[in-house]
Parts: structure tokens; sequence; C-alpha cells
């Protein structure tokens, strides 16, 4: 069975730049203040739609705030079937330290 990887921010710039689905899963206010160009906030209200419109082979990357809780759920993502899903280290708060113009 296959498990999510941890990704840096650094290389998830790489890699959403090649096409990966971002999932943004902190609490819509947050996410309305600021967020990755491009995230979709995914929450417990849409995730039944995300779920049955995502294409589970494109690689996905589980934001939170600080990447703690994007393990639990990039391992639950692994576990619907996508096939390379990262967990992203450090979280928002660590994208918005370094990569400020991509918010």
């Amino acid at each position: 069975m296959n498990e999510f990887k941890h990704l840096s921010v650094t290389d998830a710039v790489t890699l959403i730049e090649e096409g990966a689905t971002v999932v943004d899963i902190r609490d819509s206010n947050s996410y309305a203040n600021s967020h990755i160009k491009s995230a979709y906030n995914l929450n417990n209200d849409n995730l039944p739609v995300f779920l049955e419109q995502a294409n589970r082979d494109t690689p996905l990357i589980v934001c939170c705030y600080h990447g703690i809780s994007s393990q639990s759920a990039a391992g639950f993502l692994i576990g619907q079937g996508f096939s390379e899903v990262y967990s992203l280290d450090g979280g928002f708060e660590q994208w918005r330290m370094q990569f400020p113009e991509h918010c």
C-alpha cells in the first residue's frame, strides 16, 4: 500500500508548476485571508464532491497550518485511492514565510 510523502515548500513550488493539485485543510476564514495560489479549500462539507471529481493520478499536496494535521489528511487521501500524496512540511506558515508572493 502506498504512503504519503513529506514535501518541502521549495519542492512544492516545482510540483505545483508541474500541475499538482493543492488542497488546503485550514478553516475557511484562514483560507479566505490568505492561501497558496490555486489551492482548493478542502473541508468536511465539500470532501464528497472533491473525492468524486478529483483525478487520483494527479499529484496532491495537502496543506494545513504547520504541517501536522496535513499528515493525517494525506494518509486518509492515500486510502481513498490517490496515487501520489504529499504533506507540506511546515504548512502554510512556512510557505507564507518563504513565498509570500505566491499567496
